[in-house]
């Protein structure tokens, strides 16, 4: 492709390359230069981009796109004001911008994104759609499974991915939009027919550093989508809506929205409530338990109606739709009289949304085994302890991703939220050996929950990740 072509849609500062150079492909990271590519350099927030440069062009990029002037006077450039914002664009423009051939549904949100985006994508798929699906669990394109390293891919593999989903015949695109994603511009220049806003708890300060930042980067979808469905009974709306630029719907558990519940059942393995908006009013049934579903599920259909489908056909589908792979996931334990569950509960919101749903239908105790991941926000480990403690009948602290901290002392930072409490716990620092103990000391009726891994099959050691599956722990022990 002409690097002209590239750039369309940029507003270029300086450059001194010849608009009309053949570009074989595009490239962010130095290592993966080769002959004819253009290089993107990122000025990144561990790593300025810009350092590579001279490497890259010894690699052979016929041209750098970059923020701050190549060092050396003779290197092929073009100067733009947002290297970020640029790759965005570059990636688009070299895939034919295949967003714009698909309708794009965005979910953003601490808690929920993963269950929402399932949820419509089989209400959309129910009418004969072919859907993409991007998130934390997996990517999707229809029933086809792609792995995936982080909930939103950076932009130029966003567009690539993009790409696929259309030429594989893609209808729609539902995606988890973190914000990290809209911060760093990785969706920038990604239209949204409708983005919805599920929940803001604390969550990735390590990286937004307060919950006001955490806040407005989430607000930059609604900024960006025709309409935002939004959670009216968040605190933190208001604020997420103070710039918005699209139609707002919204909803809430707690009425007072444009779509609410009535008449709310807490089954041991569903929820059910009546949907209500304007004159209608639909029976609606999801099969995850949890009062915390009710939200998760008004989203979806809030979403679903943003889309001109109505309550009663999204309630049909729903009805149907089997359980989401690592949200309050029950774990076969043949011939045994207690239960274990999985859930990614991994911020102090989520762990008390699924510790109260376990409480609520536990014949025995309720037992919660936790940790808290390494190189992320410390200030939540604390409240982490506190919410087990509170809720659990008894904790079990153990690791979660410790990374390339010291799972002893990403322990300690937990303990003091526990201790004090009366809560009993045990401290056992493997994993496996925790899973274990937990199976060993299990009481008639109790309900072991597993908090953190989630759909996960993998624990971050320093920079490796190993292989762990805690279906297969339990199966295994069991044998």
């Amino acid at each position: 492709m002409k690097l002209q072509k590239l750039l369309e849609g940029l507003e270029i500062l300086s450059a001194n390359v010849d608009l009309e150079t053949e570009i074989a492909q595009v490239c962010y990271d130095s290592r993966q230069v080769k002959s004819g590519d253009l290089f993107v350099a990122l000025s990144g927030y561990t790593v300025d981009g810009h350092r590579f440069i001279p490497q890259a062009i010894a690699s052979g990029a016929a041209a750098v796109l970059c923020q701050v002037l190549p060092e050396n006077g003779e290197t092929p450039y073009v100067q733009v004001a947002d290297s970020r914002r640029a790759l965005a664009v570059t990636g688009a423009n070299f895939f034919g911008r295949p967003a714009d051939a698909m309708t794009m549904v965005g979910m953003t949100g601490t808690n929920g994104k993963t269950t929402s985006t399932y949820l419509l994508k089989a209400i959309l798929e129910a009418r004969g759609e072919k859907v993409g699906l991007i998130g934390t669990n997996q990517n999707m394109i229809g029933e086809e499974v792609l792995p995936t390293e982080r909930t939103t891919p950076e932009s130029f593999e966003l567009q690539k991915l993009f790409a696929r989903m259309r030429d594989a015949g893609c209808t729609y695109v539902v995606m988890e939009v973190s914000s990290h994603a809209l911060f760093l511009d990785r969706v920038y220049g990604v239209s949204y027919e409708v983005g919805v806003f599920t929940n803001l708890t604390q969550d990735h300060l390590d990286f937004h550093k307060t919950m006001e930042d955490y806040c407005d980067a989430k607000a930059l979808l609604f900024q960006n989508c025709k309409t935002g469905v939004v959670n009216a009974g968040d605190p933190w709306t208001p604020r997420l809506l103070k710039d918005a630029t699209c139609k707002v719907v919204t909803f809430s558990s707690a009425g007072a929205a444009d779509l609410w519940p009535e008449d709310v059942l807490l089954a041991e393995d569903h929820v059910a409530f009546t949907a209500v908006h304007g004159g209608e009013q639909v029976p609606v049934r999801v099969n995850i338990p949890g009062h915390f579903m009710v939200d998760n599920t008004l989203d979806v259909l809030g979403a679903a109606l943003a889309l001109g489908i109505s309550l009663e056909e999204s309630a049909a589908v729903l009805a149907r739709v089997p359980h989401v792979k690592g949200r309050v996931e029950v774990v076969p334990t043949p011939g045994k009289d207690y239960t274990v569950l999985i859930d990614y509960a991994h911020s102090p919101d989520s762990l008390v949304n699924v510790l109260t749903t376990v409480k609520g239908f536990a014949k025995g105790r309720t037992v919660a085994l936790f940790g808290c991941g390494g190189d992320r926000d410390k200030a939540k480990r604390p409240k982490m302890g506190r919410a087990a403690a509170e809720i659990a009948d008894f904790a079990i602290v153990t690791t979660d991703n410790p990374r390339t901290e010291c799972p002893a002392d990403i322990i300690a930072d937990i303990l003091p939220g526990l201790e004090g409490t009366g809560t009993p716990y045990e401290v056992i620092e493997d994993r496996v050996e925790a899973i274990h103990w937990a199976m060993d000391h299990a009481q008639a009726g109790d309900v072991i929950v597993l908090c953190g891994k989630g759909h996960e099959t993998y624990q971050e050691v320093g920079h490796e990740k190993r292989h762990m599956d805690e279906r297969e722990i339990v199966a295994e022990y069991l044998r």
